[in-house]
């Protein structure tokens, strides 16, 4: 039973936005900052992914951990029975978007809302090397490697700047 009353919730529930939401921008942001470009909400690929590089075919979607029912099994006794059903059909749905972009050579990668929150350096940065890995093709052998830490790139691209200026 909800402890509150049907305006009130649905006052509570028309503020949760599902697009633009500031984790979404902040992953944005570092990504833009790093040199990355993309295109927001793409409505035409399953799932309507939240950040999507169209060249390398790779769909990010930043997931809040209640919506999207992160370890939902260890918590969802806890919840009403509508709550349940509703975080179930979320994790249904996005298995099956999951599914229909890979079957469409798309690669979806999911962050985390406690991993942005923990460390979004990490989750940028797991998110470069997918977009790496499938610069270098899809299905190499490279793809299982971790690619080179972000220091000892930008240290390289330091000096070649540099190095070539003196010339």
């Amino acid at each position: 039973m909800d402890n509150l009353t049907k305006r009130q919730r649905s006052y509570c529930m028309s503020r949760v936005r599902s697009r633009n939401t500031d984790l979404e921008a902040i992953v944005r942001s570092e990504l833009f900052r790093r040199g990355w470009r993309f295109r927001k909400h793409v409505s035409s690929l399953p799932g309507t992914p939240d950040i999507v590089f169209v060249r390398l075919r790779v769909a990010v979607f930043v997931d809040g951990d209640f919506w999207h029912g992160y370890r939902f099994p260890a918590w969802k006794n806890r919840l009403s029975h509508f709550w349940s059903g509703k975080i179930e059909k979320n994790r249904g749905r996005a298995r099956r978007n999951f599914a229909r972009l890979r079957r469409l050579g798309w690669k979806p990668v999911r962050i985390w809302q406690h991993e942005i929150e923990r460390d979004l350096a990490r989750s940028v940065i797991a998110i470069e090397q997918v977009l790496n890995s499938e610069r270098r093709g899809p299905g190499s052998r490279k793809n299982q490697q971790t690619d080179v830490p972000v220091s000892r790139i930008t240290a390289t691209i330091h000096r070649q700047k540099f190095s070539t200026a003196s010339l």
